[in-house]
């Protein structure tokens, strides 16, 4: 912490929760009880900025779409985008009026974004997955994935909702996520799977271009849609649908074949974030198999985590991350700090 607050801390238009003064803010929530006011002074200058950031960010998303235009990634995702700033105010200020103005946005994002042949989701982004351009995806495309689609967005409202934060036409815009998650789960012999993003072409056509699930990590996978369609279920109120979530993701995570294609042990697209999400899930399980799951992802983990050539040095994708999840195990306990929460798996 020492090492990342010692030069400028950037509160830029261009950071996000993994990036600059959003960073640093959540890393003081993680900090316990008996050291918070050490750190009181760098919080509250901290939080300025970054409410102040949120702001000018609703604004400038506000202005795109009374344009008309498509979004990109950054505008609304976990890492980047108004998502993840408001995983920070609902850590900070969950009564605020910074959160507030955020969670307005995302119900605006679920809707339609202009009239067309086909009307696209409000989410829809203009690049394709890599953030580029490619043939492969002209007009953009819709993504699924907990970081960067759509799941990132449910997720925050079911974490708001859960807490009793609300605003106008909130339960809706869950409903509409969970609508278009319905429309487009695919179902296998292993259960229900979801594409990681859908084409132009795909949506035209009304049929994803995946033939099978891919891995089951957080970021795109099975493993982050199904934790929040369940957390989605229980702050509806709505059991059916946290089962059929519950169901989802024992199944992905009890099927060899998806789980042979995990082949790093980090948070983002390993057994780390898989190990963490199940832990949370099975906390909330009405579906007893979940229980036992955690362990037996444990145990992928700790052999992944001896086996594998040391990670590098960071949290999403490096030894930080692993080592974390990797605490959990051994506590068997959900982290005190709540440092999961970056991941809106809490």
């Amino acid at each position: 912490m020492t090492s990342a607050a010692s030069g400028p801390i950037s509160a830029s238009d261009q950071t996000g929760l993994f990036l600059g003064a959003p960073a640093v803010g959540f890393v003081l929530t993680t900090v316990p009880p008996d050291y918070q006011h050490l750190y009181a002074s760098a919080r509250t200058t901290l939080h300025q900025h970054i409410t102040d950031l949120a702001n000018r960010r609703v604004d400038a998303a506000l202005v795109r779409i009374d344009r008309g235009d498509l979004p990109a990634f950054a505008e609304y995702d976990l890492f980047y985008g108004l998502t993840g700033i408001g995983t920070y105010l609902l850590r900070t200020e969950p009564e605020g009026p910074a959160l507030e103005r955020i969670l307005q946005y995302l119900v605006s994002l679920t809707r339609p974004l202009a009239p067309t042949d086909r009307e696209l989701p409000g989410w829809w982004v203009g690049h394709d997955p890599a953030r580029g351009e490619s043939p492969h995806f002209p007009g953009g495309h819709g993504n699924f994935g907990a970081a960067h689609g759509i799941t990132g967005p449910l997720l925050l409202l079911s974490q708001a909702l859960r807490r009793s934060i609300t605003v106008d036409g909130h339960q809706d815009a869950m409903l509409t996520i969970c609508a278009h998650l319905d429309a487009w789960c695919q179902h296998g012999d292993s259960g229900p799977w979801w594409p990681e993003h859908i084409s132009r072409r795909d949506l035209d056509h009304g049929r994803a271009h995946h033939d099978a699930p891919a891995r089951p990590s957080w970021c795109y996978g099975t493993t982050g849609i199904a934790r929040a369609g369940q957390l989605a279920g229980i702050a509806l109120r709505s059991p059916t649908l946290q089962t059929f979530y519950e169901d989802a993701l024992y199944r992905a995570l009890t099927d060899p074949a998806q789980l042979a294609q995990v082949t790093d042990n980090g948070l983002c697209h390993g057994w780390a974030g898989i190990y963490q999400t199940a832990h949370r899930a099975a906390a909330d399980a009405l579906d007893a198999r979940l229980h036992a799951l955690p362990d037996r992802l444990g145990d992928a983990l700790t052999a992944s985590h001896q086996a594998g050539t040391p990670p590098a040095p960071g949290l999403i994708n490096g030894a930080a991350g692993t080592a974390l999840a990797l605490s959990t195990l051994a506590s068997h306990q959900p982290p005190s700090t709540g440092w999961d929460a970056c991941l809106l798996i809490d």
